[in-house]
């Protein structure tokens, strides 16, 4: 399921590696991104397409991007909510990166100063520019 990378939107969703680590997902091959109980983080999964790519980021410990997932389905109800109005989306890996991008290295390069993840850090998910998600792969010395 690829899609023409002009046309995709770039993302960032966070994990605790110890609760769901990116080898887990890589593991299940497919899997829906639930229980998002912030606003802004909610309307950020209304806004995934199918194709739109995500850096995987292991938050707490290890505060690095290790892999790339792909929306395989749009938002839809998080069956995981008791109540209010939650959204899941489904992913896929897509790639690992040959080099993990630490936080600290991401704040050392002024290209990213403007980076959701260095403004906002608690939020789990958040869209990058082209130009964010660009600079990422190659200090990741990865190519799509």
């Amino acid at each position: 399921m690829k899609k023409i990378f002009n046309e995709v939107n770039f993302w960032l969703i966070k994990s605790e590696p110890d609760v769901y680590s990116w080898e887990k997902f890589c593991s299940l091959g497919r899997d829906m991104w639930e229980g998002v109980r912030n606003f802004q983080a909610r309307n950020y999964l209304l806004k995934m397409k199918i194709g739109d790519l995500a850096f995987f980021y292991h938050s707490n410990r290890m505060r690095a991007i290790v892999g790339i997932a792909q929306v395989v389905r749009e938002a839809y109800r998080d069956p995981t909510a008791r109540e209010g109005n939650w959204f899941v989306v489904d992913f896929q890996p897509y790639k690992s990166l040959h080099r993990a991008v630490s936080l600290a290295q991401m704040k050392s390069d002024p290209r990213l100063k403007d980076m959701l993840l260095i403004r906002q850090p608690r939020l789990s998910v958040m869209p990058l520019t082209k130009e964010q998600f660009y600079t990422i792969l190659e200090m990741a010395e990865t190519t799509l």
